[in-house]
């Protein structure tokens, strides 16, 4: 068996539109770039390996929509004043596309400072505060013992157990009130409707937004021009089939014009967002292919970690890395690909069948 007869390739008309990158350099910090009249890219720092996230202020009346906030610290504090001063920007709304702290981090500072309200899909609203309070599933412990039911071994699992919540080291203390946004809905933004279409796999209820009016795309992270989306298993919804979820949803953006402009959170803007479906799509089958592979013989999450990531993983990336290998098992063990055992030491272990 081949995740080809598990993965199938989705059908579909001719990719007419490459990729191309129009912007080809990102906006200096504490400055911005005009991308359509109205509508500005930002980028702020993050203190990962992956160095900075793409934040976007929308023109709205009298002042400016700002969709995503970035990562709680000085520097980004200290550009978002520049450029609020530089602009002589009135913040109007928050609108967060999603719950991870390089997005929502700064909405609790911009909320007390400026009295903005937040809007943000119900999902994202309460995993930020149960992440941020250690609740419902989401305290460090409980991801820490999926991990080792999936083979981490012991000094690794002490290591992320010390770190404690590092959701709070990223996010100031969240609004604890907000606006809910729907899938579906249009959110009018000065002169323009932004529709929100809702992806699942990567968070809770992920809203990228549409607007037909500048044929743009504010993709968050469900569509990235280089990197593959983080889509993780935790350890409040263990047996989750994040991979599934992932793959259908960036099926919802087949039907956006080819000449749509995709301003992702990582990366440079583009356009050809049918080719980088298909890119990832592609991606996803051939990791599930080699994984489906390995489990000739029986394979924990974390004796794969090697196969989907060809490279040294850091501490933070091990974390990440973990949730996305144990999504993949669970995606062809859910189809019948692979069978799940839990041995004598309480480890899971996936094999393809007899």
């Amino acid at each position: 068996m081949t995740s080809a007869s598990v993965v199938p390739a989705p059908l579909l008309a001719p990719v007419a539109v490459p990729m191309e990158f129009p912007f080809v350099a990102p906006p200096a910090l504490g400055e911005v770039t005009l991308i359509r009249p109205g509508c500005y890219w930002l980028r702020m720092p993050l203190p990962y390996a992956l160095d900075h996230i793409n934040l976007w202020m929308l023109r709205d009346g009298d002042g400016y929509s700002i969709v995503d906030t970035g990562f709680n610290q000085a520097a980004t504090h200290e550009a978002w004043e520049k450029i609020l001063a530089t602009l002589g920007a009135k913040v109007k709304r928050l609108i967060v596309t999603h719950g991870h702290p390089d997005h929502v981090g700064l909405a609790g500072w911009f909320h007390r400072k400026f009295e903005a309200p937040l809007w943000m899909p119900q999902g994202e609203f309460l995993g930020t505060h149960a992440m941020y309070n250690d609740t419902a599933g989401h305290d460090t412990g409980q991801v820490v013992d999926l991990f080792a039911a999936h083979g981490l071994d012991a000094a690794t699992q002490a290591g992320m157990r010390q770190r404690g919540n590092t959701y709070r080291v990223g996010v100031s203390d969240p609004p604890n009130r907000y606006r809910r946004i729907f899938d579906g809905e249009r959110i009018r933004v000065g002169e323009h409707d932004w529709r929100v279409i809702s992806g699942f796999g990567h968070s809770p209820e992920h809203a990228a937004l549409y607007c037909a009016d500048l044929d743009l795309l504010i993709a968050g992270d469900m569509l990235l021009p280089k990197i593959s989306t983080n889509v993780g298993v935790w350890g409040l919804e263990p047996e989750s089939d994040p991979v599934r979820l992932f793959l259908e949803s960036i099926d919802r953006f087949r039907p956006l014009p080819a000449t749509t402009l995709a301003l992702p959170s990582h990366g440079l803007p583009f356009r050809g967002i049918h080719a980088r479906i298909e890119h990832l799509h592609q991606h996803h089958r051939e990791r599930l292919d080699e994984v489906l592979e390995k489990c000739v013989e029986p394979m924990t999450a974390h004796a794969l970690l090697g196969v989907l990531f060809r490279r040294a993983l850091d501490a933070h990336q091990t974390f990440f890395a973990m949730g996305e290998a144990i999504a993949h098992l669970n995606y062809l063990w859910h189809r019948g690909a692979l069978v799940r055992d839990k041995g004598d030491d309480q480890v899971y272990r996936f094999r393809r069948p007899h």
